[in-house]
């Protein structure tokens, strides 16, 4: 169905039958998520008097460009735009029974702890932080959609596992509207998957809607499993100290066959060495613990509440040895260790000025690695396969 060229499009029917409160909407290019949704939200202000309806990015200026530009487009084409109903400044456009949407930036702190509502819309989500979108939520009291491009990991990941969650994922193959100059460049792309890594990732992330990596990840040779399998064996725990901006870190290492197994037990901020003592008591843990040997006193101080914690043997390149150490495993991650996905997903290498990757990992979404590299560098051996070290 076209009105004035705007188009009810297959991604806009699938939106609509979603039942779930959470709307988890990943896609790739051209795939009309927002284009979708904004037209539903239109609809949900002009059936609901005075319903309240927040439209959140990450800036203002992202805003304008395109959810915001999208919504006066929207309302403009299906004939429903009346200018007096839309206040510039504030970014509100109010409809006459009393409803309104409103747009407003992720950063706003201020607006963030503010005003309640009852529908919201994050668009791109993958560019907030998480706190930005716990404090959005838990003033919403009823449906969220949350949109975004899957080109790495981040806090979504959590609420799909909510209970009131749902997720559709949209390809442009969903969007009727698109022109077909779009269309024949998207597809010419998928010829150059098989030429290169960036362009199997770039079709993997935009055109299927999948999944995918950053470029210049360190680590590529890891995957998901629902949880530890019985058969394999325990042989240690990494652990890396934190406190106010970096989180403490203990992951447990498994080991079957060719590949090890990452499962997240502790990953906080704020921890004293008493409550990290406590955690590992709770969990259990009487296994070998390898440990951040820049923290002596730390080690110490657990050592002396009974865990069998030893500090970590560094050397020259020792965080390249370990990486590859880890490189040449098959690497499984629990589903439940958000946290260790994402800095898997996020730990890469650096770039010199003219964008070319540097063999010096950056020192960033590295605490959980940081601890896994000690316990591989103690426990693993690099095996005799011929695999080399790399730079992706």
């Amino acid at each position: 169905m076209m009105i004035n060229g705007f188009k009810y499009t297959t991604a806009i029917k699938k939106i609509r039958k979603m039942k779930a409160r959470i709307k988890i909407i990943p896609g790739g290019t051209s795939a009309g998520k927002t284009f979708s949704i904004l037209p539903i939200l239109i609809d949900k202000a002009i059936k609901n008097p005075m319903t309240e309806i927040s439209v959140v990015s990450e800036s203002l200026p992202h805003l304008r460009k395109g959810a915001m530009k999208d919504f006066l487009k929207i309302m403009k084409m299906t004939n429903r735009f009346i200018s007096s109903n839309w206040n510039k400044t504030n970014s509100i456009y109010t409809f006459t029974n009393g409803s309104y949407i409103e747009f407003f930036s992720a950063g706003d702190a201020e607006t963030l702890r503010g005003a309640r509502r009852n529908i919201l819309y994050v668009n791109e989500c993958n560019n907030i932080k998480k706190e930005a979108y716990v404090q959005l939520a838990m003033r919403t009291d009823g449906d969220i959609y949350l949109d975004y491009n899957p080109s790495h990991l981040f806090w979504v990941e959590e609420v799909k596992n909510e209970f009131e969650s749902e997720v559709l994922k949209l390809t442009y193959k969903d969007n009727e509207a698109l022109p077909i100059s779009v269309i024949n460049f998207l597809e010419s792309k998928r010829k150059l998957a098989a030429t290169s890594d960036y362009w199997a990732n770039w079709c993997k992330v935009y055109l299927d809607g999948e999944l995918g990596m950053l470029e210049g990840v360190v680590f590529n040779n890891w995957s998901e499993i629902n949880k530890v399998p019985e058969e394999a064996k325990l042989i240690g725990a990494g652990l890396d100290f934190g406190y106010t901006n970096d989180p403490s870190s203990l992951t447990m290492v498994y080991k079957l066959d060719n590949t090890i197994i990452l499962d997240e037990i502790i990953y906080r901020t704020g921890l004293l060495n008493p409550e990290i003592s406590k955690l590992i008591k709770n969990n259990n843990i009487k296994c070998e613990i390898i440990a951040d040997s820049a923290e002596p006193k730390s080690i110490a101080e657990l050592k002396r509440y009974g865990h069998r914690v030893i500090g970590a043997k560094k050397g020259k390149d020792s965080i390249n040895f370990g990486i590859s150490i880890l490189q040449e495993y098959d690497i499984l991650i629990t589903r439940r260790s958000n946290n260790i996905k994402n800095e898997f997903n996020k730990y890469s290498w650096k770039k010199d000025r003219e964008g070319n990757h540097l063999n010096i990992p950056e020192d960033l979404n590295n605490h959980a690695i940081d601890g896994i590299r000690y316990l591989a560098m103690a426990k693993l051996t690099k095996k005799r396969s011929g695999r080399t070290f790399k730079i992706r």
